[in-house]
């Protein structure tokens, strides 16, 4: 059980076919106390994700839901004082939370790109504040953001260049916050996922998919769980001495 007793916050988490609720189930499966953050997150939502863990886990998972509009500070400093309270504490923050639009640079407008910079990057820089103001306060924690692919080869597999600069914006925050807080005790790493099949592929022809996938080595398209894997090794302490990395889960997709 890595995770025993960690009080752990997960953003983006609503969906069943999502990377944030597969994290959810995996580390409630090591004993964690997860928080599931979402802006469709509600009463019903919170039962649904608490059945479907509870069934695969094989027991009452600790689970506690919140709604939280990331693009908005008081937000994410609500949703730390809400785990806090429940919990007692928070010691981990997963950062899911994301928006993909694909989309030609020249057809992008400034609408299109303030909405996913907004949820993106601005969403990512709320919850690291709200992050690290609990973190420094209670000596201690672990910030783990989902970044892309895309950040990395210019231009996503799916999404266009304002998600690719979104995601580059989160691998630097990210970086930023380990170097300057690290002294503090808070570890911050990004993992950068290439296509995944999560609800982000919906209208994807197959045709489109197969070509996709035909150029990854590993020759398939990346689960939800193999991105919560990596975040599960983060958010333990067999990764106690790893901070400001950047983790490639993209079945070879892009070497460098």
């Amino acid at each position: 059980m890595l995770l025993r007793d960690k009080v752990c916050i997960i953003t983006g988490a609503a969906s069943l076919r999502g990377i944030g609720y597969a994290t959810a189930e995996l580390f409630a499966e090591h004993a964690a106390k997860v928080v599931v953050a979402d802006l469709a997150m509600n009463e019903q939502v919170a039962a649904e994700i608490r059945t479907s863990i509870d069934r695969k886990v094989g027991r009452p998972a600790e689970l506690h839901g919140v709604r939280c509009n990331i693009g908005s500070f008081d937000d994410c400093r609500a949703l730390f004082e809400s785990a806090a309270s429940r919990f007692g504490r928070v010691d981990c923050l997963i950062n899911c939370a994301a928006v993909v639009k694909s989309q030609s640079f020249l057809s992008i407008t400034e609408k299109d790109y303030d909405f996913v910079v907004d949820v993106n990057l601005k969403g990512a820089f709320n919850l690291g504040k709200a992050a690290v103001e609990h973190f420094v306060a209670n000596k201690g924690g672990n910030i783990v953001n989902v970044a892309s692919v895309a950040a990395q080869r210019g231009g996503g597999l799916v999404g266009g260049a304002h998600y690719a600069a979104s995601k580059g914006g989160v691998i630097s925050l990210t970086k930023s916050i380990a170097r300057e807080y690290g002294p503090k005790g808070v570890r911050a790493n990004v993992i950068c996922p290439s296509m995944t099949e999560t609800g982000m592929l919906d209208g994807m022809t197959q045709e489109k998919f197969q070509e996709i996938v035909s150029a990854i080595p590993m020759r398939r398209a990346g689960k939800p769980r193999d991105i919560a894997g990596a975040c599960l090794f983060l958010a333990s302490d067999l990764s106690a001495y790893i901070t400001g990395a950047t983790i490639d889960v993209n079945g070879g997709s892009h070497i460098h």
